[in-house]
């Protein structure tokens, strides 16, 4: 069932860089309308092709994600979905016409050496499928305090920091939809109705809904290189705390977490390198998203 749970998040992971490429792109492209109102360039988004077909593939991550987070851990799926990095520069490739440089190759050795030095380190068990309403209210209220806190801080920051800071807000929201999609996943062994009637269904629409328009506003704030990073070690390590406060998925710490932070140290620098490229980026620079 592991293996299964990786394959899935790999799939889900693939579908996401080719949706990530499609909305940079877009996004990238897009200038408020002269009205000046704020979110206006949401509706001028809304009517591009390249973007829609993006949020597509959004669809298709949902369910091969849902999938494997109701076959593995989230401490598991989450940190895979890493991935996402790694796929969107061998789509950007294609797409672009660009064969990745030496660089980006390393970048792409470093991301998948970390991870699964990560992984194999921290080794998370598989913990409960269905957690407590009790837990749901005091973590979710920590983690709203957390994510309106880097918001508003986010606006007083100058670009490349408040693409940063968006991009962990981002990261967290991201982590809490993962939570509440496993959730409401374990629901189906109770039928269909069980599921539909699921608060955590509706949770995960609207913590879902939340997180994608911080992601676009963290794109729009500044370079892939400033959010990037925040956003993929962002979601492993919240990932990682959710698993283990809702799930009881147990982790090996100890003395194991200075390698531990080394590998995602080493997933970090892959992925501000990958950021970079213009496979990634999309600009010639990799200064365009």
């Amino acid at each position: 069932m592991l293996v299964l749970s990786v394959f899935l998040a790999l799939l889900a992971a693939l579908a996401n860089a080719a949706a990530s490429v499609l909305q940079r792109r877009a996004a990238a492209t897009e200038r408020v309308a002269p009205s000046g109102r704020r979110f206006s360039w949401l509706t001028h988004l809304l009517h591009r092709p390249v973007w829609m077909w993006g949020s597509a593939m959004l669809v298709f991550s949902g369910i091969f994600q849902a999938g494997a987070l109701a076959t593995g851990p989230l401490a598991v799926v989450q940190p895979v979905m890493a991935t996402e990095l790694l796929f969107t520069l061998v789509v950007g490739s294609v797409l672009f016409h660009r064969r990745p440089d030496t660089r980006a190759w390393w970048a792409f050795l470093a991301m998948v050496l970390g991870l699964a030095v990560f992984l194999a380190l921290i080794h998370p068990s598989t913990g409960t499928t269905r957690v407590p309403v009790h837990r749901w209210v005091a973590t979710g209220a920590v983690l709203l305090v957390l994510m309106v806190l880097l918001i508003v801080l986010a606006t007083r920051l100058p670009s490349s920091p408040r693409a940063t800071v968006l991009g962990t807000a981002t990261a967290f929201g991201f982590s809490a939809t993962a939570a509440l999609m496993k959730d409401a996943v374990a629901r189906l062994s109770d039928g269909l109705v069980a599921l539909l009637t699921a608060w955590q269904t509706y949770a995960v629409g609207v913590v879902g809904l939340c997180s994608f328009l911080l992601l676009q506003m963290a794109l729009r704030a500044g370079t892939l290189v400033a959010s990037q990073p925040a956003l993929t070690l962002g979601d492993s390590l919240m990932s990682l705390v959710l698993g283990a406060v809702l799930f009881d998925e147990h982790l090996r710490l100890g003395l194991l977490i200075i390698p531990e932070l080394g590998a995602l140290a080493l997933v970090g620098a892959g992925s501000f390198q990958l950021a970079r490229t213009p496979e990634v980026s999309g600009g010639d620079h990799g200064d365009v998203w």
